[in-house]
């Protein structure tokens, strides 16, 4: 399964307005894991960038002043997107962006749709934890997802981060291969290494009670979402 987590940024609120997105950032999931495939452009608006978006983006016209403008990057940006199911938050807002864009393109372009299912994390948030903040940082709270990078909205930044949240709020980790990559355990030396008889006792360091309480609540979050349960709660 290829999944895309996209977001971009914009100019202001609504395109019919006439107002332009300003940057694309696109993240790719096959099979629940991130690749390190990824698809990441600014776009020179050719119209001023309101007061309030440039306060949460940061963006300003200046930097975008040499950037391609949307027609030189919608091919691109389609056949990197197509036949995905793109992962977005509040993706009314993005999708309606593109949409707006590629119409005005006048070179027959379909409207997203076409292209891409898209699965709405905000809409499933709300789902989760109903009558609670659900915005972006609030669900990096609440899934413990470091975004201390985040001092301002990035369209790159941000699909990183949604795609760490959407991981944890639909299953938590997919891999448990503890950050190591097959290739290294392939390519891995064979010899045993023995430790030395003399060598100093290791140190034992038991976990505090809100340690336990932490690492039995994962659990039974695990066991809750899977279908086989827990295997670590069958001993």
């Amino acid at each position: 399964m290829r999944q895309i987590v996209l977001d971009t940024e914009t100019t202001g609120l609504d395109p019919a307005q006439g107002h332009k997105i300003i940057e694309i950032g696109c993240v790719e999931l096959v099979n629940r894991k991130l690749t390190g495939n990824h698809l990441h452009v600014y776009i020179n608006p050719q119209r001023e960038i309101e007061a309030a978006a440039l306060e949460v983006h940061g963006i300003t016209n200046e930097f975008l002043a040499d950037k391609p403008l949307f027609k030189d990057i919608a091919e691109s940006f389609i056949t990197f997107v197509d036949g995905a199911e793109l992962v977005i938050h509040n993706a009314p807002f993005d999708i309606g962006f593109l949409d707006h864009e590629l119409k005005a393109l006048k070179k027959g372009y379909m409207p997203m749709s076409e292209y891409c299912s898209v699965l709405d994390s905000l809409v499933m948030a709300r789902k989760k934890h109903p009558g609670q903040k659900n915005n972006l940082d609030a669900l990096c709270k609440r899934y413990m997802v470091d975004n201390t990078q985040r001092e301002q909205h990035g369209a790159l930044l941000d699909a990183e981060i949604l795609a760490d949240v959407y991981l944890m709020m639909t299953g938590g980790q997919s891999s448990f291969s503890l950050g190591y990559e097959e290739s290294a355990l392939e390519n891995s030396q064979s010899a045993i290494n023995r430790l030395a008889a003399d060598r100093k006792p290791l140190p034992v360091i038991r976990p505090s009670d809100d340690e336990l309480a932490a690492h039995e609540a994962r659990l039974q979050e695990i066991q809750n979402k899977s279908e086989s349960g827990c295997i670590w709660l069958k001993n």
